[in-house]
């Protein structure tokens, strides 16, 4: 595709994965915009800035359940609806290289379209009016005004709105093939589940951990799944545990196992063979000699009231730590587009410098220094204007606090771990006094 705007051919038919690619354009759009080159050079000729943004991409994983038809039914329902219906253009590629990771990448056009097929402008100038309906002097001779956009589709809440639209049409289409509906675009928070969720690695933090260069976001996202991994394995022995001693407590009096038998039973558990399996038993029933002595249990329902505090401990323990990674990964993120400002923050000082006749040149050989640097000075500004301070030194020294706390917190839970694989034993216990108990021969009496 040649752009007409500085002369260059881009070639993109060596680019893997794609396995189809198509242009869905509103009813009033000119016919050629059908063509890619000719769609996109007329974008890049409507705009005049240099920083001008020519077009907004989505991106959105494919449900691996789907076959290539009906992803692409899905995609195009969905494009048509949320995008095209509204009056954008849309240039979207499916990509598949067999890896697992079917998806789709959507451009849409930023400026509206006339009903003639010419380009609409983007935003408008609107008058500032008093209470009373009446415009504003501004004390110059003219009258205060601001900017406002034309259409609504920069609006901060289309975000939750597309997404939400892409897991709707995503659902139908799995229960349409006969798949159970498993999209929902909430958060882990938002659906109230404290499970941490994964940054988002970027295009080069993920080449650069493909080919073994380890990142901070990878760093980041390792703890995370490590983190996640811990809390779902103990989240699952103490809600076994939990409702194994509830059940033992409430049987009457003389059905419930005693401390003491439970004790002896678990002391005849099958022993390893292995040297290292009998100091690793020694061990265990030593822990929970501990935890029975520490806590002062000498009933099943001591026990279980021991439990039930541990099962509050851990949902206490676990929301500190979703918290501190949670903050974790927003900090690494701030810090991390600080140090891409910084980096390329000479090569556009340099941009400011030359000479006009040499700008356009010397932005073709550094278009990705300034890509960066522009994508970064925006997030700066944007965190800016939200009232945040740019304060990278703190961010760091906040980070280094939420992590030496989650260490702490961590090993309280990797600490409540040991104590409950310990109480186990006593399950195991009482499972084999249970199956001893229905063995028994049963005395039918003197025969007659």
């Amino acid at each position: 595709m040649t752009n007409e705007w500085d002369g260059m051919t881009h070639d993109y038919t060596r680019k893997g994965g794609i396995v189809h690619a198509e242009i869905m354009l509103p009813a009033h759009a000119p016919p050629e915009f059908a063509d890619r080159s000719i769609l996109w050079n007329s974008v890049e000729q409507i705009e005049k800035a240099r920083d001008s943004q020519l077009a907004r991409e989505i991106e959105a994983a494919l449900p691996r359940e789907l076959s290539g038809e009906q992803q692409l039914a899905l995609v195009r329902a969905y494009v048509k609806d949320n995008f095209v219906d509204k009056g954008m253009c849309a240039d979207f590629a499916i990509h598949d290289k067999g890896t697992g990771n079917p998806h789709v990448h959507i451009m849409l056009t930023l400026r509206p379209l006339k009903e003639n097929g010419q380009w609409g402008a983007k935003c408008r100038k609107a008058y500032d009016l008093d209470e009373n309906g009446q415009r504003i002097p501004d004390g110059k001779g003219g009258w205060k005004n601001h900017r406002e956009d034309t259409t609504n589709w920069n609006d901060k809440g289309n975000v939750e709105i597309w997404r939400a639209a892409w897991a709707a049409c995503t659902n139908r289409a799995l229960e349409a093939a006969g798949h159970p509906a498993l999209v929902d675009h909430r958060s882990y928070k938002r659906r109230g589940i404290d499970k941490i969720p994964s940054v988002h690695l970027g295009p080069a933090a993920s080449q650069m951990e493909k080919r073994g260069i380890r990142t901070d976001k990878g760093e980041v996202n390792r703890q995370i799944a490590a983190d996640n991994k811990l809390l779902k394995e103990i989240k699952a022995r103490i809600t076994r545990l939990y409702n194994w001693s509830k059940a033992e407590a409430e049987k009457p009096e003389g059905q419930q196992p005693s401390m003491i038998d439970l004790w002896e039973a678990q002391q005849q558990l099958k022993r390893p063979d292995t040297r290292t399996g009998k100091i690793r038993a020694l061990q265990e029933s030593a822990a929970l000699f501990s935890f029975l002595q520490a806590n002062g249990i000498q009933s099943m329902q001591q026990l279980h009231e021991k439990i039930a505090d541990m099962n509050t401990r851990y949902y206490d323990l676990r929301r500190e730590i979703v918290k501190a990674e949670r903050r974790i990964a927003v900090l690494t993120e701030r810090g991390e587009m600080w140090a891409q400002y910084n980096e390329y923050k000479t090569v556009h000082k340099q941009l400011a410098r030359v000479k006009p006749e040499k700008r356009e040149l010397f932005e073709q050989r550094h278009s990705r220094e300034l890509i960066l640097y522009d994508a970064a000075a925006r997030y700066l500004k944007e965190l800016k204007d939200s009232g945040e301070e740019i304060t990278p030194k703190a961010w760091q020294r906040e980070i280094d606090l939420l992590t030496a706390q989650k260490q702490v917190d961590t090993i309280d839970m990797k600490a409540m771990r040991e104590e409950l694989k310990a109480v186990e034993r006593l399950r195991k216990a009482a499972d084999q006094l249970a199956r001893q108990e229905r063995d028994k021969p049963r005395d039918r009496g003197p025969e007659r």
